[in-house]
C-alpha cells in the first residue's frame, strides 16, 4: 500500500523517473531482420518439460533483456561454447538459433551422481509458431567443489552468466577452471546482478534491507554476495583476464522511486551514471600467463597465513 501511495504521490508531483535522470538502459541488440517482439515471443515461449509453467513465463518474461544483452556479447564469436547453469535454456536457445557457436552445457541440481543428464524444452518455432520439442544434454557437477568434466583449452567461449552470486565460498577457485578449459586469449562472459544498483541505493536511504531472502531451493538458491562493478574488474584481473567490455543494464521495471525520489540524489550520484543498472555484464579475455594462486583480502578472510593477498 506504501508503494501505491507514494506511486500517486509521485504522478502528482511529475517525479522524473529514473531511465530520465541516468543511462540505465542501453539499446537492445537483436538479431538482424527480428524485431523485439518477435523475440520476446520466441524467448518466452520456452518451457523445461519439468518446471512450473507459470513460473518459467514470468522468469522469461522479468529477465528477457538480460538474457538478450548476454547473447548480444556472444553473437559474434565462433567455435566451441560453454554455458554454465544453462537451465532454463532461456540463453541457450538464443546462442542454439542466432550464433554459429557448438553449445555445451553444465548445471548442477545436486543430484547424487555427477556426469551426463539430459532435459527436454518445449518453444515455438520463431516463424512459424509451430511447436517444438529440443533434448539438451548436460553434465551434472557443482563447480566450487568438482573439478570441470573438460580438457585443457577445450573451449573459445565459456558462459558464467547469474550464477557467481550463488556461490558460497570460493569464485576463484571457479575463475580459475574456467580459465583452464579456456583456449589461451578465450572469452568469458559473466553477468551478475549490481549490488550498487540504484534501487539499492534507494532501499539504503529509506532505511529497507537489500539482503536476499533465504531460498525454498537451499543455499545456493539465494545470493549469497553481490558484486559491483568495480569488484568484478579487481577479480577478473586478478585471476588473468582482461575486460574488453563492461556496462550495467536495468532488465525489468525499476522501482527505485518507491524508496525515495531519486531526483533528490540524482546530483550525488552523477559520478556514478554508468554503474547504477540493475546487472552488470563483462566481458573478458583469458591471457596467458601464470595462474595466481593465492586470494584478494578485499573478498577473503580467516584463510591460512599465505593464502591471500
Amino acid at each position: 500500500m506504501k508503494r501505491v501511495i507514494r506511486a500517486v504521490r509521485r504522478q502528482l508531483r511529475k517525479e522524473p523517473e529514473p531511465d530520465a535522470l541516468f543511462p540505465l538502459s542501453p539499446p537492445l541488440p537483436l538479431p538482424a531482420g527480428v524485431s523485439e517482439q518477435q523475440l520476446f515471443d520466441f524467448v518466452t515461449s520456452v518451457r523445461v518439460q519439468d518446471a512450473p509453467e507459470s513460473e518459467m513465463r514470468a522468469y522469461g518474461t522479468q529477465d528477457f533483456r538480460r538474457f538478450v544483452h548476454t547473447w548480444g556479447l556472444a553473437r559474434d564469436i565462433k567455435g566451441k561454447c560453454l554455458e554454465l547453469g544453462g537451465n532454463p535454456y532461456f540463453t541457450t536457445m538464443l546462442l542454439k538459433n542466432f550464433t554459429d557457436l557448438d553449445i555445451s552445457l553444465a548445471n548442477y541440481f545436486g543430484h547424487e551422481n555427477n556426469g551426463e543428464h539430459v532435459q527436454a524444452v518445449d518453444y515455438l518455432e520463431l516463424n512459424s509458431g509451430e511447436k517444438k520439442s529440443e533434448r539438451f544434454t548436460y553434465q551434472h557437477f557443482n563447480i566450487e567443489n568438482d573439478s570441470f568434466p573438460y580438457a585443457d583449452g577445450e573451449f573459445d567461449l565459456v558462459i558464467f552468466a547469474e550464477i557467481i552470486e550463488h556461490l558460497l565460498s570460493d569464485p576463484c577457485k571457479v575463475l580459475r577452471e574456467i580459465k583452464r578449459v579456456l583456449k589461451p586469449n578465450g572469452t568469458l562472459i559473466l553477468t551478475t546482478p549490481n549490488v550498487a544498483r540504484l534501487e539499492n541505493v534507494t532501499r539504503l536511504i529509506s532505511g529497507a534491507n537489500i539482503y536476499d531472502p533465504y531460498s525454498g531451493y537451499g543455499p545456493y538458491g539465494r545470493h549469497n554476495r553481490e558484486y559491483n562493478r568495480h569488484e568484478l574488474d579487481q577479480l577478473l584481473r586478478f585471476e588473468g583476464y582482461e575486460p574488453v567490455e563492461c556496462f550495467t543494464a536495468d532488465v525489468h521495471a525499476n522501482n527505485a522511486q518507491a524508496f525515495c525520489p531519486v531526483d533528490k540524489v540524482a546530483d550525488l550520484l552523477r559520478f556514478r551514471e554508468n554503474d547504477l543498472g540493475q546487472y552488470i555484464f563483462v566481458k573478458a579475455v583469458a591471457k596467458t600467463g601464470e595462474q595466481n594462486q593465492k586470494r584478494p583480502n578485499w573478498l577473503y578472510r580467516s584463510y591460512p597465513e599465505g593464502g591471500i593477498c
